[in-house]
């Protein structure tokens, strides 16, 4: 089976209005009637066209549901979402529904290699943008874990941008183990940054670093207007290899 073939629904348009029905029928309204969202930096977006990664820190589940209807839709149209392969996709009715809802590709967490960095690369190459989550999985205290680098490795190594957001309170409207937000529409931020590009030069860890200290920034100071000293932070073991994308909703 070719790439195109085996891709095709990510990017077809019966799954795209069936996805935009889905969205706008029931999952829009739940967001909205369950917590209290504001959106700040979109500006940001102007301008942004073709594939990119969408970066984005992860302490609940409501965090790819903002950012899917709070963003504006030419840009979240034909975004696919990835999600951990070891939850989302271990029963037929959770991969169907997220399917419709997120258009989501499973990842297989915990892998330095496999069908997920093939997908990822074959999505991004025929102009899907990404929705991944660097963390890698939803944080139990609210507090960031550092970003594993698949989705540094795969913007550096195809000159994409990555577009940073922060998500500010959805632990504390939802953290792990609840399966509702709670009651009284808590406040949510969106918070959205100006794209991130790789430099001339710059190694992988460095540009992973360089996202991270802007998703950190924006969601510390609770602003997407912030100035952060990217040049004082401090990179991981570096390496130049294209890693599975393992970080994914969960």
């Amino acid at each position: 089976m070719s790439e195109r073939r085996r891709t095709s629904r990510y990017h077809s348009r019966a799954h795209r209005g069936l996805r935009y029905l889905a969205q706008r029928l029931l999952l829009r309204p739940v967001i909205s009637s369950t917590v209290r969202v504001t959106v700040e930096g979109e500006r940001n977006l102007a301008g942004l066209d073709g594939p990119f990664i969408l970066v984005a820190n992860h302490s609940s589940h409501l965090d790819a549901p903002l950012c899917l209807t709070a963003l504006p839709y030419r840009v979240t149209k034909n975004i696919a979402t990835a999600a951990g392969a070891d939850y989302f996709y271990s029963s037929k009715w959770r991969s169907i529904l997220t399917s419709l809802f997120f258009n989501t590709y499973p990842v297989e967490r915990g892998k330095s290699r496999g069908k997920s960095a093939g997908l990822s690369v074959s999505l991004l190459r025929q102009g899907v943008p990404l929705l991944i989550f660097p963390e890698g999985t939803r944080s139990r205290t609210g507090e960031m874990a550092d970003f594993t680098p698949g989705a540094a490795a795969l913007a550096r190594a195809l000159r994409l941008p990555i577009v940073p957001v922060a998500l500010v309170g959805a632990h504390d409207a939802m953290p792990v183990g609840m399966f509702w937000p709670k009651s009284g529409r808590m406040p949510v931020k969106v918070l959205i940054g100006k794209p991130l590009r790789v430099r001339a030069g710059e190694k992988l860890p460095e540009f992973n670093a360089r996202a991270q200290a802007r998703v950190r920034a924006m969601h510390r100071m609770q602003t997407s207007y912030v100035l952060v000293p990217e040049e004082n932070v401090a990179p991981t073991a570096e390496t130049d290899d294209l890693p599975e994308a393992q970080e994914g909703i969960s």
